[in-house]
C-alpha cells in the first residue's frame, strides 16, 4: 500500500518537472526606449531642436564669413560709394550754380542799388530838374509855339519824344482856332529810384487850360503819372513817360 503511494507520488513530481521543462520561459520585457509622451510636449521639443539647429547653422555661417567675406560684398560697396560720391558732388555743383545765380540777383535788384535815400544830394538835384522839365514840356501857348519845341529838345529823349508828341497832338491843333494856353505846374515829386544816372520819379501836377478867344474859359485838372529820367552831360532828362493808363 505504501509502495503504491510512494510510487504515485513519484510519479507526479517526474510529470511536474517534465512538464516545467517543457514550458517556455516567458519572454522579459525590456523598457521601452522612450516612454509615451503627450504630442504637445513632443512637438514643443521638436521645435525647440529645429531652433537650436537653425541657430547652429547660423553660428556656422557667421564665422564662416568673418574668416572669408562673401565676395558680393566689396563689390556693392565698390559700386556705390562712386554713386554716392557722383550725387554729392552733383548736389554741390547745383548749389554753387543756385548761389551765384542768386548773389547776381541780389545784386541786380534795383532795390539794392537805390540810393534815393542815401544820396540826398542827388535826389534833389534830379527832382529839381524834372520838375522844371515837366513844366516846361507840358506847357503850351498857341502865341509862341517855338518855346514847346525848344523845351522839347532840352528836356526829352528817346522815347518821351513820340509819347510827348501823341500826348499834346490835340492841344497843337486846337490851340491856333481856341487860342490855348496849357499851364502844368508840379506841386510835389518823389523819387522812387534812383541808381547812378538813372531814375524814376513820380508827379503830382496842375493843370490849367485857358481858352482865351471871345468867351475866355478856363479849366483845370489834376495829374499823376510816372517819368524814367537820364542824366548826360550833367542834366536830366525824360527818356519815358508812363500815365499808368493801358
Amino acid at each position: 500500500m505504501s509502495t503504491t503511494r510512494h510510487l504515485v507520488n513519484r510519479q507526479r513530481r517526474l510529470a511536474t518537472v517534465a512538464a516545467e521543462r517543457t514550458v517556455a520561459p516567458a519572454p522579459v520585457r525590456e523598457p521601452a526606449e522612450e516612454s509615451q509622451e503627450d504630442p504637445q510636449q513632443k512637438e514643443q521639443k521638436q521645435q525647440k531642436e529645429q531652433k537650436q539647429e537653425k541657430e547652429q547653422q547660423q553660428e556656422k555661417e557667421r564665422a564662416a564669413e568673418e574668416k572669408d567675406p562673401s565676395p558680393g560684398r566689396p563689390a556693392r560697396l565698390r559700386i556705390t560709394l562712386p554713386a554716392v560720391l557722383c550725387a554729392a558732388t552733383v548736389l554741390l555743383g547745383a548749389f554753387a550754380a543756385w548761389a551765384f545765380t542768386a548773389a547776381g540777383t541780389l545784386n541786380d535788384d534795383p532795390s539794392r542799388r537805390n540810393t534815393a535815400l542815401t544820396d540826398i544830394s542827388r535826389t534833389s538835384e534830379v527832382k529839381g530838374q524834372i520838375t522844371e522839365a515837366v513844366g516846361a514840356v507840358f506847357s503850351y501857348n498857341y502865341a509862341s509855339p517855338a518855346k514847346a519845341d525848344t523845351a522839347v529838345k532840352k528836356f526829352l529823349t528817346g522815347k518821351a519824344v513820340q509819347q510827348h508828341t501823341d500826348m499834346l497832338a490835340e492841344v497843337r491843333a486846337q490851340a491856333p482856332k481856341q487860342k490855348l494856353v496849357l499851364t502844368t505846374t508840379v506841386t510835389d515829386s518823389g523819387v522812387e529810384l534812383l541808381d547812378g544816372d538813372r531814375a524814376r520819379l513820380i508827379i503830382f501836377a496842375d493843370q490849367s487850360n485857358t481858352r482865351t478867344g471871345k468867351a475866355e474859359e478856363t479849366t483845370y485838372a489834376a495829374a499823376m503819372f510816372a517819368v524814367d529820367a537820364v542824366r548826360r552831360d550833367g542834366t536830366w532828362r525824360i527818356s519815358a513817360i508812363d500815365t499808368f493808363t493801358r
